[in-house]
């Protein structure tokens, strides 16, 4: 008997569209107040933005069986997904209006595995070094009891968003 799992999301390109009209803590802000529609991969992966302040963003997911590997796991892409998002999300709560960042890179260290016992997970992401056009982060994955499940640094490269349009 197989198990079903069903959800939606919103059009992209809406969050797309205000990254860069206010600055990132804003933006980032109002997508944790529900004023932005969540992007598609917190609804795939079923995570939330906790927290947000300036430097700092936390994710959250409890795992389910949904995220597994084929050995009964956490799947690493769940994990690094999390951290990725926490230390991009730390870096973007940090640059004015009209700037936005991508990952250049994501290093990832897996700690301890994860399943549905683990319990509810998260993902603390904190900005380490920002300059003009690149910022250092990193993020550490955590359990209940904050232990450290997984530990990533990521490189982001800054640049302007082009005004909008209309």
């Amino acid at each position: 008997m197989g198990r079903t799992r069903t959800y939606q999301w919103d059009d992209p390109a809406l969050l797309a569209e205000a990254a860069g009209r206010s600055s990132g803590i804003d933006f980032l802000r109002d997508l944790q107040a529900g004023r932005l529609p969540g992007p598609p991969i917190c609804h795939t992966l079923d995570f939330t933005l906790d927290e947000v302040e300036p430097g700092r963003a936390v994710f959250s997911l409890t795992p389910g069986e949904e995220h597994y590997n084929l050995i009964g796991s956490v799947h690493g892409g769940v994990f690094a997904t999390l951290l990725d998002s926490a230390a991009g999300c730390a870096v973007h709560s940090t640059l004015p209006r009209g700037m936005a960042y991508t990952s250049l890179d994501l290093t990832v260290k897996f700690l301890r595995p994860i399943t549905v016992d683990t319990g509810p997970v998260r993902a603390i992401g904190t900005v380490i070094s920002k300059g003009r056009r690149t910022a250092l982060s990193q993020a550490q994955l955590v359990d209940g009891t904050d232990r450290l499940l997984a530990h990533a640094t990521s490189s982001c490269m800054l640049f302007e968003v082009p005004p909008s349009e209309g």
